[in-house]
């Protein structure tokens, strides 16, 4: 990391804008962007060129932002969402799959629980709920299929 932490705060993930000179990250209020033709669309959408299609997928305001968080936290790359429950949801979908099972704490967010227990159940992901306070009870749950140990500490 050579940059001091407050420039990367402040400009981490951002060059200024090359058209304006602008220096401050602008907010593109923009849910779809214009492509130049049809193959230029065709290239964005199999992902054989980068570049913005939708907002939800991709904005150039939340590019800077992942990528200040990525260098504040030393990591190569980081994913904005729209809530914690989604960041929730992606993490444990990325790591498990059908089959796979997770330790949880019983002392959820109710959204988090309802994730775990109903729809990870749908999915084939078996997630065991423990006392969080107990740490034999969360060792014996834990075996080769065992993906996660999530713990939420509630405030």
């Amino acid at each position: 990391m050579g940059e001091r932490l407050e420039t990367i705060l402040l400009h981490g993930g951002q060059v200024p804008d090359p058209t304006t000179g602008a220096r401050a990250v602008p907010i593109y209020q923009t849910t779809s962007y214009v492509f130049k033709d049809v193959d230029h669309a065709a290239r964005l959408f199999s992902l054989e060129e980068p570049g913005n299609i939708y907002t939800r997928i991709m904005n150039p305001t939340t590019d800077v932002f992942e990528k200040r968080m990525a260098l504040l936290e030393g990591g190569v790359g980081a994913l904005a969402l729209a809530s914690g429950q989604a960041a929730i949801t992606y993490s444990i979908l990325a790591i498990a799959k059908p089959g796979d099972e997770i330790v949880s704490s019983v002392s959820l967010y109710g959204g988090t629980y309802n994730l775990f227990n109903w729809t990870l159940r749908r999915l084939g992901i078996k997630v065991h709920f423990v006392d969080p306070l107990n740490l034999e009870e969360i060792e014996s749950k834990i075996n080769d299929k065992t993906k996660a140990v999530y713990i939420e500490s509630i405030g």
